[in-house]
């Protein structure tokens, strides 16, 4: 039996050279053809190879560019994300003026948001995936994936505004509210269209009385009522404004 499947496995082995397409006098277009029919038909190593072949070995023909914008493509369904951006990026530093380019700037950056990871984990691709796509947007700002870029941009601030709000929390559970605080403002400071800002006031205003400096909590709350005057959180706010002493106000506001 070990022999059969040795065997099988062997012919199977000699079908598939057998099956791969010579590439020895042929020219770019046949390459090119044959390269992207391998690639519909999800023969990825076929496909790779040849368009190969055409990258190195006919770099100036018409068909080098699309060979680049495949090779990204093969990657991407490999989920090589960073191999498949960086074949993006080359393809149009190389070639800027190609139809393709566009949309490989725009795919280029969708590889950093692949490898966005939850709020949780270091965010280096999060930060690297809104750059890429703010490019695209100052490349291409009238473009219909323009708009695309700009909900993945927001989806991907919020991300980074949770894991400031994360942080936050997690120093005030150590009783580190200084260190907690530097969290809150950063938030406020730097993600103030993102859906966790609200929840930055409130968590700087408690922390704030949980210090005794009772002048910005009350500063911090008004700041709040102006920005947000129907905001979710209002009534929490209202709740702690109410909690701060009046003593501890100095002239010119009223609790």
């Amino acid at each position: 039996m070990n022999w059969f499947l040795w065997l099988l496995g062997a012919a199977l082995f000699l079908a598939s050279c057998a099956s791969t397409f010579d590439a020895t006098g042929r020219t770019p277009r046949e390459i090119f053809d044959h390269a992207l029919a391998s690639f519909n038909d999800g023969d990825l190593y076929e496909a790779q190879r040849l368009f190969d072949i055409i990258r190195l070995q006919y770099p100036a023909s018409e068909f080098a560019p699309d060979a680049q914008y495949y090779l990204a493509e093969i990657s991407y369904r490999r989920r090589e994300y960073i191999v498949a951006s960086f074949n993006y990026s080359m393809m149009r530093r190389q070639h800027p003026s190609h139809p393709r380019a566009r949309e490989a700037l725009y795919k280029a950056a969708l590889c950093y948001v692949e490898l966005a990871p939850p709020y949780d984990r270091d965010q280096e691709y999060t930060r690297k995936a809104i750059s890429a796509l703010r490019e695209f947007i100052r490349e291409y700002p009238q473009d219909t994936l323009a708009r695309q870029a700009e909900l993945q941009i927001r989806r991907l601030r919020n991300q980074l505004a949770q894991r400031e709000l994360s942080i936050a929390v997690q120093y005030r559970v150590l009783r580190s509210p200084q260190s907690a605080l530097l969290y809150y403002e950063a938030l406020i400071d730097e993600y103030n269209d993102t859906d966790f800002v609200e929840q930055a006031f409130v968590g700087k205003v408690e922390v704030l009385l949980e210090l005794a400096r009772y002048d910005e909590a009350f500063s911090t709350c008004v700041l709040y009522r102006q920005l947000f005057p129907r905001g979710a959180l209002r009534d929490r706010i209202e709740q702690l404004r109410q909690q701060i002493p009046t003593s501890g106000v100095r002239a010119g506001g009223s609790p």
